[in-house]
C-alpha cells in the first residue's frame, strides 16, 4: 500500500497518523468486535497556496483578504484530519492514511476506503477501485453560505461542493458506527469503461469523459453511432466540433449540466453524452446529445491527427490518434459509495 510524503506537514500528518492510528491496543470491546482495515486517503495540504512572510513584499488588502481565505481553508482542512483520526482511535479499526497523490496502484486488502478532502479526492481513489470495497467520503471543507455572500464583491469563497461525501466532521463518528455495525448501505454508481482499438482503458470514469483535440481551440472530426448486440440502433453522425462529452447519472451534475445537459437520478445506469459546440450540424441536430442504455455502447470514430480522451477532469488522460476506435459504455464494475441521503432522493 503506498504511504504518505515525507515533507512538511505531510510528514507530520503521516506520523501523528502512525502514533495514533495503527499502533493502539485492544480494548474488550474490540475482541468481541472483528477488527477492520481502513484505508484512509488524504487531500494533500498544498493545493492551497502558503503565504510568505516578506517584508518587501507590498500586498493590497484585497489580495490579503484572499490568502487568509486559503489559510484558513488549509487549517480547517488540516484540523478535520486530525478529527477524524482521533475518532478512529478509538474505533475496532486499523487504518493507515495516504495522500491521494501518492496512490499507484489498485486498493485492496481493505474493508473501506475514507477520503477526506472533496468530490476530487473521492474521484481520484474511485480510479483505483473495483466493486468489492465501499468508499466514504468526507467532506473537510464544506461551502459556508454566510462567508460566500459576505466575500461575494470581493472573490468566489466556495469551498468544496462534497456532492458525493455522506461525512463532514459533525456526522463523521456516527456514519463511522453505522457502517460498522452494519446499519448503512453503500450505492451502486455506474462507471463508464472506454476501450480504444478493443483495448480496455484501464481506469474507469465516476463522473464523465471527454473526448477532443488537445489543443482547446481545434476542431475535433469524429463519427458515433449507437449499437446494442453489435447492430447500429441509431444513424452514423460525423461531427465537427470542440470534442464529445459522455457522464454518469452521478456526473450528470457537473460539467454536464453546465453544459446544457440534464439531470440525472444518482442510480440511473444511463449514460448521457453531448457533442460540444457543434459546427453546422444541420439535419443531424436532434442527434448532438442523447442517452446510451445499460445494454448499448457508443461507437465512435476518431479522424484527427492527435487526440485525448480525459476521464473525470485533466488528471486522467489517454491519447488516442487519427483512426482509433473508441467505444463507450456502462460496462465498468460499479462503485459502491455511501451517499448523502439527500443525493439519493
Amino acid at each position: 500500500m503506498a504511504r504518505v510524503g515525507s515533507s512538511g506537514i505531510e510528514r507530520q500528518a503521516r506520523e501523528e497518523a502512525a502514533e495514533e492510528g495503527t499502533a493502539g491496543s485492544c480494548s474488550e470491546s474490540d475482541i468481541k468486535m472483528a477488527r477492520r482495515k481502513l484505508l484512509l486517503l488524504l487531500k494533500p495540504f498544498d493545493v492551497f497556496p502558503v503565504r510568505h512572510s516578506d517584508a518587501s513584499r507590498i500586498i493590497n488588502s484585497q489580495t490579503s483578504q484572499i490568502l487568509d481565505y486559503l489559510d484558513n481553508r488549509r487549517r480547517v482542512h488540516k484540523d478535520a484530519i486530525r478529527f477524524c483520526q482521533s475518532i478512529l482511535q478509538r474505533k475496532p479499526i486499523d487504518w493507515e492514511p495516504v495522500l491521494r497523490n501518492d496512490l499507484s496502484q489498485r486498493i485492496r486488502d481493505v474493508d473501506l476506503v475514507v477520503t477526506i478532502g472533496g468530490d476530487g479526492t473521492l474521484l481520484q481513489a474511485s480510479h483505483f477501485m473495483d466493486d468489492s470495497i465501499p468508499v466514504l467520503g468526507v467532506n473537510s471543507d464544506p461551502t459556508q453560505a454566510k462567508e460566500v455572500e459576505d466575500l461575494n464583491d470581493a472573490f468566489d469563497a466556495t469551498r468544496s461542493t462534497g456532492y458525493l461525501c455522506a461525512a463532514n466532521v459533525n456526522n463523521f463518528e456516527q456514519m463511522i458506527d453505522d457502517i460498522l455495525e452494519d446499519r448503512s448501505v453503500p450505492s451502486k454508481l455506474t462507471r463508464i469503461a472506454i476501450c480504444v482499438n478493443s483495448r480496455l482503458m484501464p481506469k474507469y470514469a465516476l463522473n464523465d469523459i471527454l473526448v477532443s483535440h488537445p489543443c482547446p481551440a481545434a476542431v475535433s472530426r469524429f463519427s458515433f453511432r449507437i449499437k446494442k448486440d453489435d447492430q447500429p440502433c441509431s444513424p452514423l453522425v460525423n461531427c465537427r466540433s470542440s470534442g464529445l462529452r459522455v457522464s454518469t447519472a452521478a456526473g450528470s451534475t457537473a460539467a454536464m449540466l453546465s453544459a446544457g445537459g440534464f439531470r440525472m437520478p444518482i442510480l440511473c445506469q444511463d449514460l448521457q453524452y453531448m457533442v460540444r459546440e457543434p459546427i453546422s450540424p444541420g439535419a443531424s441536430s436532434s442527434l448532438m446529445n442523447g442517452v446510451v442504455k445499460p445494454d448499448q455502447v457508443m461507437d465512435a470514430a476518431w479522424f484527427c491527427q492527435e487526440g485525448v480522451i480525459y476521464i473525470d477532469g485533466s488528471h486522467v488522460r489517454y491519447s488516442i490518434k487519427h483512426g482509433d476506435n473508441i467505444m463507450i459504455s456502462s460496462k465498468a464494475p460499479v462503485l459502491r459509495v455511501y451517499l448523502p441521503s439527500h443525493v439519493l432522493s
